[in-house]
């Protein structure tokens, strides 16, 4: 059952300061355009550290200022409340982020990186910029790029910190002389200051699809990715904090060719066995949709067809799954639950509002609870940060 629960302090927030819409008995959806302060919304990224969510946003200012910033806010009660925005200063080359491409932020108590790719010499193309704050995101600075050589194309990066308190970061670099898209790895063990010198996880990747890092609950660390052929998710997993990885690991086997840009990852989650639960999308033309795998069968559960962009989160007693599809009421965001280990599901309950282009959902939970937020624009409106609870 989906439903928002507010208090009356958040009540009376969202009142001053933001949209509440539940149209024909939806998800509340909660707006928070006010704390953020942007015009418009274009690439955002939330993490979870304990009890406190970190949220990193980019966009437009204003009308009158079309510069384009990337901010940072957090919030202690499950995104109930957000602190105000604090810009992360730059003067190098604006964000040349987008959904799909977005902007990340990882933290570890009072230790957060932020990580993003800047335009370069030429369009749609440029190297990785990295931050860090040891003031729990008060003050940054400017940290070294993960990939350590700032030419070239670098994008759809990803970041995550272990139970040591290491950050890791995997990103996709410029063709090899294969001509194809590389995975790239590196870690931080100074909290950002400082990255050690990248690896290559795989040459031959498909070059438009986000990565996924996950860390299960033994602390190994796992990234979900796109290959090139077939262009099927796969898994790689490291036991010793990314100094060696295992050999890749199809989810799905779904054997799809393709010569094209899909700009489809997925999510994946762990419970409390260390099983995975994966979200990933196919576009093989007598399997195409959006399929649940887990370690516990590795056979695929069909989500659905028209069912794009996801995430998914394990919660105590439930797998939840979120995504975006596209119909004639528009393109929404939708959720499913299992309470078998995704072997089946309950039927998709829309969580935006009829008539908005919805898009791209991320799932943040606890034991008993989640929190479900994407980017969402209205007619005639600029694209904004969106969020309702799961329970």
């Amino acid at each position: 059952m989906i439903k928002t629960i507010f208090s009356s302090s958040v009540l009376l927030l969202l009142a001053s300061c933001a949209t509440v819409t539940t149209p024909q008995n939806l998800a509340m959806t909660f707006y928070p355009k006010t704390s953020i302060g942007l015009l418009d919304v274009n690439s955002f990224d939330i993490y979870q550290d304990g009890q406190t969510l970190h949220a990193l946003i980019s966009g437009l200012k204003s009308e009158r200022d079309k510069s384009q910033t990337v901010r940072y806010l957090h919030s202690d009660d499950n995104g109930n409340h957000w602190s105000l925005p604090i810009d992360i200063y730059s003067n190098l080359p604006p964000a040349l982020a987008s959904r799909g491409n977005d902007v990340q932020i990882a933290a570890n108590g009072k230790n957060l990186i932020a990580v993003w790719q800047t335009q370069g010499e030429f369009p749609n193309s440029g190297a990785l910029v990295s931050f860090y704050s040891h003031d729990a995101g008060k003050t940054w600075q400017a940290g070294k790029n993960p990939a350590v050589d700032d030419n070239g194309d670098q994008s759809h990066a990803d970041l995550i910190t272990d139970k040591s308190g290491n950050f890791h970061s995997v990103w996709l670099a410029d063709p090899e002389e294969n001509g194809y898209q590389s995975l790239r790895y590196a870690r931080s063990v100074d909290n950002g200051e400082n990255w050690k010198t990248p690896v290559k996880l795989d040459d031959s990747t498909c070059s438009c699809c986000w990565n996924t890092l996950a860390i299960s609950p033994d602390n190994e660390l796992h990234v979900l990715y796109r290959d090139m052929n077939p262009r099927d998710m796969v898994l790689l997993s490291s036991s010793d904090n990314g100094v060696t990885w295992q050999s890749k690991k199809n989810i799905g086997e779904f054997n799809w060719h393709f010569d094209g840009c899909p700009h489809v990852g997925g999510g994946i989650a762990f419970d409390e066995n260390n099983a995975f639960y994966a979200s990933v999308w196919t576009g093989e033309a007598s399997k195409s949709g959006l399929y649940t795998v887990t370690s516990n069968t590795d056979t695929p559960v069909k989500i659905g067809k028209n069912a794009t962009h996801s995430d998914i989160a394990v919660l105590d007693n439930r797998v939840v799954i979120v995504w975006d599809e596209i119909s004639v009421e528009g393109t929404g965001i939708f959720t499913a639950q299992s309470i078998d280990k995704s072997a089946s599901w309950s039927a998709p309950r829309r969580l935006s509002a009829i008539g908005t282009n919805a898009t791209h959902p991320r799932i943040v939970s606890n034991k008993n609870n989640a929190l479900i937020l994407w980017t969402e624009k209205q007619p005639k409106q600029t694209s904004q940060w969106a969020m309702t609870w799961l329970d």
